[in-house]
C-alpha cells in the first residue's frame, strides 16, 4: 500500500465507497413477498422476490455465478443461481432432505447454522464430513427440533465470502406468541470484489491494510485542547507501549467491502411494503464474513421478539448491534403512510447497508448520517479502571447482579497447568450468574504469538459496545435477553473450562489458550453433563464464537430464563459466561465467525 493511499482522511473514502457502490446488483434480487402464516394478506414488495423454497425435499446447486455489485463483474459462488441462496422455510417436526450438489472445481459444503442436528449432517469438512467434491451430490437429512429464523453457509475455505449462504426459517408447530402481519428476511452481508485469499494475505502482510481511520495530527491537536497535553500524552503514551491502536476496530472496512441488504447494494436499497398500523416482522441475520452492524430504524421503535431464533421476553429498543452470525427478530408497528430507512452502520462507520419499509414504493426517504467513529477505550482493553482517574467511560461496575464478581479476577501469568486440569476440580459460580473462578493464563499463552492479555476483564453485559454507549438512544445489550420460557436444564454446572481469546494482531495469527487450531487437541465433553464455559477476550476485537450442535445458554443473572445462543459475541477486553448441556454426540466445530480468524481460532469439541 502507497504512503499516499493511507493519508487519506475518513470522510474521503467514505466518499469514494458511496460513489462505489453505485454499480448494479445483478447476483441479489429484492426479497419480495411478506406473507405471514398469520395473516395470509397480500404483500408485494418492489420487484420479483428471493426465490423461496419450502417443503420437505429440496435439490440444491452450488455453481459459479456471475455477479456485478460495483460496476465490474465479478464471479460469486451461488446456490441455485441466486447470491443469497434462495429462502429455505421448513417446519418444525418435519424430517427434511437435502441432495446439495457441487459444480464448482473444488470440495464445497453447507452447514446450517443453529440447527440441532446429528454431527454428520453439520456439514463441517473434517469434523463431520468430507465435504463434497466436485461433481459429487451428498444427501443431507435431519428432523427439525427447533423453530426460528437461521440461516446456513459455506464451512469450505472461503466460499461463504465469496456469495454461498441464505436465509433459513423453521415455521413452528405451535402458534407464536407474538403477532404480526407481514414476515421479511432482512439479511446483512458484506461483498468484495477481491479475492479472499487476497484479502487474506494482505491481512497477513499488514494487519491494518484497510484501516484508514488512523489518528493523524489533527486528532492530537484536538486531544491536547480538550483534554489537556498531559493526559493526552499519558494515554498516547500507553497505546504506543502496547503498540495497538484505539481505533482497531474492524480488519476488513469498506474500503474493499459493499454492504449489502437482501443482496442489494445501498444504492439501490431492499424494499419492503406495508400498510399503516400493521405489524412487521422483521427477521434480520447476519451472514457477513467480518462484519458487525448497528441497526436502526429512524422513526419507529423496534421490539425485539428472538434471539438466534429463539423466542425471548419481548425488548423495545431503537438501535441493536448484530454481530457475524446473529440473528434477531423484531417487529416494527408503523403508524404513518410513509417511509423508513431500516440503517444498518458498519461497526466502524466505514459503510452501510440500508432498506425501505414504505406503504408506496415510489416513496423515498433520506439515509441517516454516520454516527461518530468509535473510540475504543483502556475498559476495551480489560484494564482495571478503578486505578484510572477521570478515566469513565460510562460503563456500570455492576452488571445485571453480576457486580458481585467484580474484582475477583487474580492475573496468574505463566501458570503451568492446563485449563481443562485446572477447572475440572475447581468449579464456582451459580448457574445463570456467571463463573466466579479466578482468570489465569496459561504458559501457553506466553510469546510473539500473543500480543497482549486482558488484566482485569469484567462481564459487561448490560455494555452495548464501543460506539453505542450514551449515545442517546436505548440501544440492547445482553443483559436485556431473557427467554420467554424457563430453563430446561436447571442443573448446576458440574465444572468449567475457561477459554482464552488470544492472538498477535500485527502478525494477524489468532488462537485460543494461546494455541492455533492446528496444533491444537480437542475440548472433551461427557455425554448428558452440564458444564459452564468462561471465555475471556485478550484482544481488541469483538468475536462472534459458535458452538455447533449444542445451544449455549448465556449467563445473564438470571437462572429461571437463560437465553440460549448459537452465537456469543465477546467484547474486547472482558469474559463472558454460558452453559452447555453435551446432548450431542460426536464431533463439532467450535470457532470464531470472523471467517478471516477461524483458521487459528477454532477448536474440535467431542462429545462421548
Amino acid at each position: 500500500m502507497g504512503q499516499e493511499k493511507k493519508l487519506l482522511n475518513l470522510d474521503e473514502i467514505c466518499m469514494s465507497r458511496r460513489q462505489f457502490v453505485k454499480g448494479v446488483a445483478m447476483g441479489g434480487v429484492l426479497l419480495g413477498m411478506g406473507l405471514s402464516p398469520v395473516r395470509l394478506l397480500a404483500a408485494t414488495g418492489s420487484s420479483a422476490g428471493q426465490p423461496t423454497l419450502s417443503g420437505k425435499d429440496f435439490n440444491l446447486t452450488i455453481a459459479p455465478q456471475a455477479v456485478n455489485y460495483t460496476g465490474r463483474e465479478r464471479m460469486a459462488t451461488a446456490v441455485n443461481g441466486s447470491v443469497p441462496g434462495p429462502i429455505l422455510r421448513w417446519r418444525e417436526g418435519d424430517r427434511v432432505t437435502l441432495k446439495v450438489t457441487n459444480h464448482l472445481a473444488e470440495s464445497s459444503s453447507i452447514h446450517w447454522h443453529g440447527i440441532l442436528l446429528p454431527t454428520g449432517m453439520d456439514g463441517v469438512p473434517d469434523i463431520s464430513f468430507d465435504g463434497i467434491a466436485p461433481g459429487e451430490t451428498f444427501r443431507y437429512q435431519f428432523e427439525l427440533k427447533q423453530s426460528g429464523t437461521y440461516w446456513y453457509h459455506s464451512h469450505s475455505g472461503f466460499q461463504e465470502q465469496t456469495g454461498l449462504y441464505g436465509p433459513l426459517i423453521v415455521e413452528p408447530r405451535e402458534p407464536e406468541p407474538f403477532s404480526y402481519d407481514r414476515d421479511y428476511v432482512v439479511m446483512l452481508s458484506d461483498w468484495s470484489d477481491e479475492n479472499p485469499d487476497t484479502i487474506y494475505a494482505k491481512l497477513k502482510k499488514s494487519s491494518g491494510y484497510y484501516n484508514f481511520a488512523e489518528r493523524t495530527v489533527g486528532d492530537l491537536t484536538r486531544d491536547i485542547q480538550q483534554k489537556g497535553l498531559a493526559r493526552t500524552w499519558s494515554e498516547r503514551s500507553m497505546w504506543n507501549q502496547m503498540r495497538m491502536s484505539d481505533r482497531d476496530l474492524s480488519d476488513v472496512t469498506g474500503y474493499t467491502y459493499t454492504f449489502l441488504m437482501n443482496g442489494q447494494t445501498p444504492a439501490d436499497g431492499w424494499t419492503g411494503l406495508f400498510k399503516r398500523d400493521e405489524k412487521i416482522r422483521l427477521r434480520i441475520i447476519n451472514g457477513s464474513a467480518m462484519s458487525f452492524f448497528d441497526v436502526r430504524i429512524p422513526g419507529l421503535t423496534m421490539t425485539v421478539v428472538a434471539a438466534d431464533g429463539q423466542n425471548i421476553e419481548p425488548v423495545t429498543v431503537d438501535e441493536f448491534r448484530i454481530g457475524v452470525a446473529e440473528t434477531y427478530d423484531v417487529v416494527v408497528a408503523p403508524k404513518d403512510d410513509r417511509a423508513y430507512c431500516i440503517f444498518a452502520q458498519a461497526l466502524d462507520r466505514t459503510g452501510y447497508a440500508r432498506g425501505t419499509l414504505t406503504p408506496d414504493s415510489s416513496l423515498t426517504v433520506e439515509v441517516p448520517e454516520f454516527d461518530p467513529y468509535p473510540i475504543l477505550s483502556h475498559q476495551d482493553m480489560g484494564m482495571d479502571m478503578s486505578s484510572m482517574e477521570g478515566m469513565n467511560h460510562g460503563l456500570s461496575g455492576d452488571m445485571n447482579g453480576m457486580g458481585k464478581m467484580k474484582g475477583m479476577n487474580h492475573d496468574m501469568s505463566g501458570s503451568n497447568d492446563s485449563m481443562d486440569d485446572l477447572f475440572e476440580k475447581d468449579m464456582s459460580g451459580q448457574a445463570g450468574h456467571g463463573s466466579n473462578a479466578e482468570i489465569v493464563h496459561a504458559a501457553t499463552e506466553f510469546g510473539p504469538h500473543v500480543d497482549a492479555r486482558a488484566e482485569h476483564p469484567q462481564f459487561r453485559l448490560d455494555d452495548p459496545g464501543v460506539g453505542l454507549r450514551n449515545n442517546g438512544r436505548r440501544v440492547l445489550s445482553y443483559a436485556d435477553l431473557r427467554n420467554l420460557y424457563q430453563t430446561s436444564d436447571p442443573r448446576e454446572p458440574g465444572r468449567e473450562i475457561q477459554l482464552h481469546l488470544t492472538g498477535n494482531m500485527a502478525r494477524y495469527m489468532w488462537s485460543i489458550n494461546g494455541v492455533k487450531y492446528a496444533d491444537a487437541e480437542p475440548l472433551r465433553f461427557k455425554y448428558g453433563e452440564r458444564l459452564r464455559i468462561t471465555f475471556v477476550n485478550d484482544t481488541m476485537m469483538n468475536h462472534p464464537m459458535h458452538l455447533h450442535g449444542m445451544w449455549s445458554e448465556l449467563e445473564t443473572g438470571d437462572g429461571l430464563q437463560i437465553p440460549r445462543k448459537h452465537t456469543v459475541i465477546v467484547q474486547p477486553g472482558s469474559k463472558i459466561s454460558y452453559l452447555v448441556t453435551a446432548d450431542a454426540m460426536g464431533g463439532w466445530a467450535y470457532h470464531c465467525h470472523l471467517l478471516y480468524h477461524m483458521p487459528g481460532m477454532f477448536r474440535k469439541v467431542v462429545v462421548s
